[in-house]
């Protein structure tokens, strides 16, 4: 949510004092006085310089799809609000608590790649490399401020309804770093684009991005599939028209979710919270009570495959309630043929680094 212009001006000296921070470091970074390690192994970061919201999640996820029949993948997160510390491998049967939501997420729909945690990829990586020495390449999550580790192919997204030039750096916006931070990428992505975009206004923004000849630019779209029972992704319903859902979501940004769910269903109710929530014992409550009180057997609840590792934690109580919950999952499509060239230059880019 964008401030508005009184509460921009009484935030923007703290803007400044932040900026000032992060001007200093990243010139540390430039002039060699902070150490930057680079592996001898490909490391390809998908980041942001926003705090969340752009899609991080389902764009790993699109890169495990295209490079795992090919190569052996790793992935790399910190485990944002995960319960465990230091170095970690997940396991199928570790749980949100101990890996955090997305690493988790990562492990449960791909349970062939290693997937760690740590809190420093300095530490991570290597430790990645001595118990798997058959990895071939490494994802690093959300990792684009994190620049003790020199990527070698570094992709920055931005959302299309809040596009980094757009922003304004915390506490004022939403921004990390400075917009001109984003020249360290090697592509950009514009997320979250609706299906209708315009060639025009794919013109505009990248005018407006202004990026450099070295830097590519892509757009890129979600596909919801259809959703699955929580404790059986075997069991799958078409979304109706007279579908009544309750949404239960924890993620940074829902608007994109709810211009989608508003074309297929109707949405009665949304219970929202912060992103990565725990829910508790007297939310679970919440939703019993929602759910005996529901008169319609075409009523359900519905939410996003992250908060579905959180949920997870709970599912005692849920079965014992015999509460419907389904969860939606979603892929990312880049726009027109841009999915071709994608593909294409990741793959150039991973054989230029074995020449």
């Amino acid at each position: 949510m964008k401030k508005n212009p009184v509460a921009r001006f009484l935030l923007a000296p703290f803007s400044l004092i932040y900026a000032s921070i992060i001007f200093l470091r990243n010139v540390f970074y430039d002039a060699g006085l902070l150490r930057s390690t680079r592996f001898n192994i490909p490391v390809i970061n998908i980041g942001n310089l926003s705090i969340g919201g752009t899609g991080k999640t389902p764009h790993i996820e699109y890169l495990i799809r295209l490079l795992s029949p090919y190569l052996n993948v790793a992935t790399l997160s910190r485990g944002y609000k995960r319960k465990s510390k230091g170095f970690r491998f997940i396991r199928s049967t570790d749980n949100a608590k101990i890996a955090g939501d997305e690493p988790m997420q990562y492990k449960v729909k791909n349970p062939d790649i290693v997937v760690a945690v740590s809190e420093s990829r300095n530490i991570g990586i290597p430790m990645i490399l001595q118990y798997h020495i058959e990895t071939q390449v490494i994802l690093l999550d959300d990792a684009f401020q994190h620049r003790s580790v020199v990527p070698d192919l570094n992709v920055l997204l931005t959302e299309y309804s809040n596009l980094y030039t757009d922003d304004y750096l915390l506490p004022v916006g939403r921004l990390r770093e400075p917009r001109d931070a984003a020249k360290r990428a090697d592509m950009v992505i514009v997320t979250k684009c609706p299906d209708d975009i315009e060639i025009d206004k794919i013109r505009s923004i990248t005018e407006d991005l202004s990026l450099n000849h070295n830097q590519r630019i892509y757009f890129s779209k979600y596909r919801y599939l259809n959703p699955y029972y929580i404790f059986d992704p075997q069991i799958t319903i078409d979304l109706k028209t007279d579908n009544r859902v309750i949404l239960i979501s924890a993620i940074a940004n829902v608007d994109y979710l709810l211009d989608y769910l508003d074309k297929k269903c109707e949405v009665d109710n949304i219970i929202k919270y912060e992103d990565h929530h725990y829910f508790t014992e007297i939310e679970l409550e919440q939703f019993k009570k929602i759910n005996d009180n529901l008169s319609e057997d075409n009523s359900l609840f519905l939410t996003t495959e992250k908060d579905a590792m959180r949920l997870l934690l709970h599912k005692d109580f849920l079965v014992q309630h015999q509460i419907p919950i389904f969860v939606l999952p979603i892929e990312v499509e880049f726009i027109g043929s841009e999915s071709q060239n994608f593909d294409q230059n990741v793959k150039d880019f991973l054989l230029d680094y074995t020449h």
